[in-house]
């Protein structure tokens, strides 16, 4: 599948291939913090297939807890998360849902690091939902 996409003040864009099966939440500790939400959902891709356009994302470094180096690609303006990697790979890189402008169209097959899932998230559809904000 081609999608395209870019960082929230439009800087930083892209386009890959990518297979929409590969599509994964992360429950991660990790995850939760660097988005400030329960979850993250990634698209994985090969590197070799995402073409960067546009001003060049901000690396972050990070230490996993299994000891290896991950790269946090960012928008350096706007702050708008977008890859991750490893430090010395050039294989796989992670895409960031929210980034993707095919988005709609990928949905997760499976979830990882659930140990840290937030109770609440099995039951969201019992939290009462509104079409936009509610005043």
């Amino acid at each position: 599948m081609r999608i395209t996409g870019q960082c929230h003040c439009g800087n930083v864009q892209y386009e890959a291939e990518a297979d929409p099966e590969q599509v994964v939440i992360c429950h991660c500790t990790d995850c939760q913090r660097l988005t400030g939400s329960p979850y993250r959902v990634t698209l994985r891709a090969k590197r070799q297939d995402i073409r960067l356009a546009g001003a060049e994302p901000t690396l972050y470094r990070k230490k996993a807890e299994n000891g290896n180096i991950r790269l946090m690609h960012f928008c350096g303006d706007c702050g708008t998360p977008l890859f991750s990697s490893a430090e010395h790979e050039t294989g796989t890189w992670g895409i960031r849902w929210g980034s993707i402008n095919e988005r709609a169209a990928l949905e997760p097959r499976a979830q990882i690091w659930a140990r840290s899932k937030a109770t609440w998230v099995d039951h969201i559809d019992a939290i009462p939902s509104y079409p936009k904000e509610r005043t």
